[in-house]
């Protein structure tokens, strides 16, 4: 099993930037993909961007460009740099892992772009 918390999120205005962070119970090198995910109200929860160990990359493509995803083993974090925000980034934002086909999620963190 692995926990999962996040962290970072805030209100800031738009053209603004935060980062989040996604800091595990243990070790994350087993951890294949790791992936952050966002659920506006009323909406579905969306896949953002998510990170491979080798590492390859994927983002959504209202994210291109602004938000960038990464991960430190060593700490066992995993991040997004959120920059440039837009007041259609509010949500709340989670991080999730998946291992031997269980999902793990955190919490949660509130992103609120003011414009």
């Amino acid at each position: 099993q692995v926990q999962l918390v996040e962290s970072g999120g805030g209100l800031v205005q738009a053209g603004g930037s935060l980062r989040l962070s996604c800091a595990a119970s243990r070790s994350i090198d087993s951890l294949r993909d790791m992936r952050w995910y966002r659920q506006a109200p009323g909406k579905q929860r969306d896949l953002v961007a998510s990170i491979a160990s080798i590492p390859i990359t994927y983002y959504a493509d209202s994210v291109k460009g602004r938000f960038t995803i990464s991960r430190d083993n060593a700490k066992k974090t995993m991040y997004l740099q959120m920059n440039s925000l837009k007041p259609e980034d509010t949500a709340v934002y989670y991080c999730n892992a998946v291992e031997k086909g269980t999902d793990y999620w955190g919490q949660g963190t509130q992103v609120t772009v003011s414009s």
